[in-house]
């Protein structure tokens, strides 16, 4: 069976309660579950990680390297997680960035994303459904033979 890698960063596990109104009250479990029914047509299924830290986030790119593609929300880490970027470069497979809130639409200093020129695609101010967007979008990046 082929599976998604699911890569959220610092702040994303307390989803829900953490300032709904800019990130919504869906759970990263209710995400989780979104993502997997998206998937399952294609008979694929989803590694989750979730991880407050860098270097953890790290070692799960690096360990998913036999995974179909994946869908990156690293939260802060869009600003400076340059570490996290040179894992993403050395990643043989697609990738789409997600944000639940539009990031231009806030402070200034989250209008880049160090890791937004690496992606196949970036979904930003969808809320919860920029990951199931994602989802369909690796489906297509994929081919119909993965």
């Amino acid at each position: 069976m082929r599976e998604l890698l699911l890569l959220n960063g610092p702040n994303l596990g307390i989803l829900g309660t953490r300032q709904p109104e800019i990130y919504g009250t869906r759970t990263l479990a209710d995400i989780e579950k979104s993502v997997a029914e998206e998937v399952s047509g294609r008979g694929w299924t989803v590694r989750a990680v979730q991880r407050e830290s860098e270097g953890e986030l790290i070692h799960a790119v690096q360990d998913a390297y036999d995974t179909v593609g994946a869908i990156v929300n690293p939260g802060a880490l869009m600003i400076a997680g340059w570490s996290l970027r040179d894992a993403l470069a050395n990643y043989p497979r697609p990738f789409v960035e997600v944000h639940l809130s539009n990031v231009w639409a806030r402070e200034s200093f989250r209008h880049e994303s160090v890791l937004a020129p690496l992606a196949s695609g970036v979904v930003v101010g969808l809320g919860a459904l920029g990951y199931r967007l994602a989802a369909r979008a690796l489906l297509e990046l994929a081919g119909p033979d993965i």
